[in-house]
């Protein structure tokens, strides 16, 4: 198993900036892939940026240029600096693992908040 604990969400003004991290604990070695979604209010989840273990990342075309996504794989943590936020950015964001234990698994934290408004 593979708890995901995120932090940093907030409220935020059109142009500013925010940073996301979660920290992964429990059966950490088999994970590959951390990475951030978001849900929009009113609309389904959707991918913001994965890395995988050898720094390899993927971004969403909506946050790419604005957003990094950054992972310290000794603390077992991931990180999302988001630059230039916009009031389409507004969403609940969500950690997410892969986990090659067994079969595979994936794994989500509870969400944190982000809001962009003036």
């Amino acid at each position: 198993q593979v708890q995901l604990v995120e932090s940093g969400g907030g409220l935020v003004q059109p142009g500013g900036s925010l940073r996301l991290s979660c920290a992964a604990s429990g059966s950490v070695l088999r994970i590959s892939v951390m990475g951030w979604y978001r849900q929009p209010p009113g609309k389904q989840r959707e991918l913001v940026a994965t890395v995988q273990t050898d720094g390899n990342t993927n971004y969403a075309d909506a946050v790419k240029g604005r957003f990094t996504i950054s992972r310290d794989n000794a603390k077992n943590t991931v990180y999302l600096q988001m630059n230039s936020l916009k009031f389409a950015d507004t969403a609940v964001y969500f950690c997410y693992a892969y986990s090659r234990s067994g079969w595979g698994a994936d794994y989500w934290g509870q969400g944190t908040q982000v809001t962009v408004s003036s």
